[in-house]
């Protein structure tokens, strides 16, 4: 039995209401996001798909990822996306000491920092699992941090669903201003390739715009 909800309910937003989980209900825009990454053959693919329909997205980003492929850290900037962070070791906040947990989202700026020369500053903050306590996300809110959640979750990460409900799980659920989930990994890559494009060409048809997280 799965363990996730792929539309979030208006009652964990409204508990949760310090934290992001869609934007507006009354413009035709889109926020599309991709965890996990940067990944050499899965974020490549993601970018060019982009492209074609010149969306933008955000991208939340592991450190040891972005340390291991810098050039397509470079790439996601230089294509106008947004980056956030996304811890530097895929942390779960419910099971990790506070200390070790902020650290860890520092240790990710840092190596931002270094990389773009201070020229790009993150603000946004997505906990891996969704998972993350409230001291946690208050200490990261006075640092100067957003908690970025969703309302749409794709599921592209389940590897007992079919890339078919994948697809399904993104067309049911989103409307104006969601905020929809994806993984720019390995092991989403059948799922994102298949359900991606058709994303894409289905909301750029019904006139919805691709906007970055801000």
């Amino acid at each position: 039995m799965k363990m996730y909800l792929t539309k979030t309910p208006p009652i964990i937003q409204k508990i949760f209401k310090n934290y992001r989980w869609r934007f507006s209900l009354n413009k035709k825009e889109i926020y599309l996001t991709f965890d996990d990454g940067p990944t050499p053959e899965i974020t490549a693919f993601v970018l060019d798909e982009l492209q074609k329909y010149n969306a933008k997205a955000t991208f939340f980003c592991v450190g040891k990822n972005i340390e291991k492929h810098p050039e397509i850290l470079q790439k996601i900037i230089s294509d106008e996306h947004a980056v956030g962070n996304h811890t530097q070791n895929h942390l779960n906040g419910w099971k990790t000491e506070n200390t070790n947990y902020i650290n860890n989202v520092i240790e990710v700026e840092k190596t931002l920092d270094l990389l773009t020369f201070k020229t790009f500053k993150p603000h946004l903050f997505r906990p891996p699992y969704g998972k993350i306590k409230k001291t946690q996300a208050k200490k990261l809110q006075n640092l100067g941090y957003k908690i970025i959640m969703w309302d749409v979750l794709s599921a592209d990460f389940d590897t007992t669903i079919t890339k078919e409900k994948c697809l399904e799980n993104v067309l049911k659920n989103t409307t104006n201003g969601s905020i929809i989930v994806f993984h720019d990994s390995i092991k989403a890559a059948e799922k994102l390739k298949h359900t991606l494009p058709k994303v894409l060409a289905y909301y750029a048809e019904k006139g919805f715009v691709f906007k970055t997280i801000t």
